[in-house]
């Protein structure tokens, strides 16, 4: 795991990327969180798509529910950057969609684009 940060106009946000898969329940999500707050004091996180598990964008598995509903609850805002064009889920759509309405989660195509939302949330 790689955890790298970037600061600006007093906001922290970490950026993680991994050759591994590290979030794959809701419990190793929170883990992620944690150990980045540990690490680089930020509750706002940038992470590349690879590092979490295929099941997460299955909604009826819950996970994605489960894991935005900890990270709410610990108050880490979230931005996971990759590419979402091979996702066929009207309802995944919908969900990637409200999220990038709201101002604790995104979901958007580049690391830049997830930090850039991250700093500007509020």
């Amino acid at each position: 795991m790689n955890i790298s940060h970037i600061e600006e106009g007093g906001v922290l946000v970490a950026v993680v990327t991994s050759e591994e898969k590290l979030v794959t329940d809701a419990a190793s999500a929170l883990d992620l969180a944690m150990t980045v707050r540990y690490e680089t004091g930020a509750d706002r996180i940038a992470m590349d798509k690879r590092i979490i598990d295929e099941p997460f964008f299955i909604l009826s598995t819950g996970m994605a529910g489960e894991i935005l509903q900890k990270y709410i609850n610990y108050h880490i805002k979230a931005a996971v950057w990759g590419d979402y064009s091979r996702y066929t889920s009207q309802p995944l759509k919908d969900f990637i969609y409200e999220s990038n309405l709201g101002r604790d989660f995104f979901f958007v195509e580049t690391r830049e684009e997830a930090v850039r939302r991250l700093l500007e949330a509020r």
